[in-house]
């Protein structure tokens, strides 16, 4: 065993390679004794082996990381598991059940979400997916790669937390995760204020949109509750039921007031062209009224659990204290005012420029391209909408002690006196 005192403040390890050969005492040339023999080299004080040995081992390592210095990607190899680098070594108190942004601020979330939501991620593979997981289980676990880079397992830890759970780890369903946003919400959308005009196609695209938001809110649901298929059903024919009733029934308000009392109110003041442009704008923001009363029905239903027996609170340093409902309330709160404004800009937006598109000459002759610019406005729409809505609250949000339920208090002042803050995932 090799004294890892010679090593200096350089090496991490006792079983340093540099170390042992730079200690291995330098054969002398052979002498010979009177007789022709070989005789046996004298040998030196052991102290002045041992200073000989700490002489070249410092030399040896300076030169070796002179070379690290100009060559930054360059290993030192230890055998066995265990693997150390001289310089540029990744640190291993480096958060990563934390974003890498400050999530204090709306531009930290929104850089954070901009990268969860990427939708490139929904095109990799279960490879590669696992691959990112390994890189943070194992890193967690103190193992670092031989060339794992700080960028890579940053870039591991956004596609680890794109497609897994945070709160079970489960892999989540692919139309489900973040990442899938924009595609999807951008063509249901899309046809939903395309196809408006019918009973049937609202009632069709209202039925695939809240199929889809069931979908998203269960997979996305905070904590690690389970979810009865009794509950999963009652959430989603409620919410289905109730924006169709709101889509159909505003169609109708809607084509009442617009042609009849409005339309001569209108005429009276000498305003016809206005009616003639208003009404079938107004009907388009019907599907984004439909889709308000919907999430204000479907999350609160999907995650009524939640409201009944609380989501998991923590302390700033993520020990559990306990399940809060008040904090459940105040998540589910944030989660519906996010996906409301999430969907504004993509159904308010494109109303204004289809609107006036259709009259041209270009949609006129082409009708059928009305469905693939919608669907496009919508896309840009959303690709921004989508991470600076999820960045409105922080993901990781915070209540006082003091608004929480009389015996959660009673039971955090008791176990965690110093707490005035307690934290929980609010979900997506």
């Amino acid at each position: 065993m090799v004294d890892s005192r010679t090593c200096g403040p350089a090496v991490a390890s006792a079983d340093c390679v540099t170390c042992a050969e730079a200690l291995r005492p330098a054969a002398p040339p052979p002498t010979l004794a009177e007789n022709g023999t070989p005789r046996a080299p004298p040998t030196p004080p052991r102290h002045v082996l041992g200073l000989l040995g700490r002489a070249r081992c410092q030399a040896q390592h300076f030169r070796v990381k002179r070379v690290l210095e100009l060559e930054p990607g360059l290993r030192t190899e230890q055998s066995g598991r265990r693997e150390y680098k001289m310089t540029g070594e990744i640190s291993l108190n480096i958060n990563t059940k934390e974003p890498r942004w400050d999530q204090g601020t709306f531009i930290g979330r929104a850089k954070h979400f901009f990268t969860v939501t990427d939708p490139r991620n929904i095109l990799l593979s279960n490879a590669q997916l696992e691959n990112a997981r390994k890189i943070i289980h194992d890193y967690r676990q103190g193992i670092i790669a031989p060339e794992l880079t700080e960028d890579e397992l940053w870039r591991a830890k956004y596609v680890y937390d794109s497609a897994f759970h945070p709160d079970t780890g489960e892999k989540m369903i692919l139309i489900g995760r973040m990442s899938a946003q924009v595609p999807m919400n951008m063509t249901i959308t899309g046809c939903m204020m395309t196809f408006y005009k019918t009973t049937p196609a609202v009632v069709f695209w209202q039925w695939i949109n809240q199929s889809f938001n069931a979908i998203v809110n269960y997979t996305n649901r905070s904590g690690d509750a389970p979810i009865t298929v009794g509950q999963l059903g009652t959430a989603y024919v409620s919410a289905t039921t109730g924006a169709v009733a709101t889509a159909l029934g505003l169609n109708s308000l809607t084509k009442v007031l617009l042609t009849s009392d409005m339309c001569i109110f209108y005429q009276l003041m000498d305003l016809g062209i206005v009616a003639k442009h208003v009404t079938p704008l107004i009907g388009r923001f019907v599907p984004f009224a439909a889709v308000a009363a919907a999430n204000c029905i479907n999350i609160p239903l999907m995650r009524q659990r939640e409201l009944k027996h609380g989501i998991p609170i923590t302390d700033e340093n993520g020990n559990r204290l306990g399940e809060s409902t008040k904090a459940a309330q105040q998540a589910i709160v944030q989660v519906v005012i996010s996906r409301i404004l999430m969907a504004a800009p993509g159904m308010a937006i494109p109303p204004f420029i289809m609107n006036t598109l259709e009259r041209k000459a270009f949609l006129k002759r082409f009708p059928w391209m009305s469905a693939p610019i919608q669907v496009g406005l919508v896309g840009v729409c959303l690709v921004f909408a989508t991470p600076l809505c999820c960045a409105l609250f922080p993901q990781k949000s915070s209540m006082s002690v003091n608004r929480l339920e009389h015996d959660i208090q009673a039971k955090v002042r008791k176990t965690s006196p110093g707490v005035e803050y307690v934290y929980f995932n609010k979900g997506l």
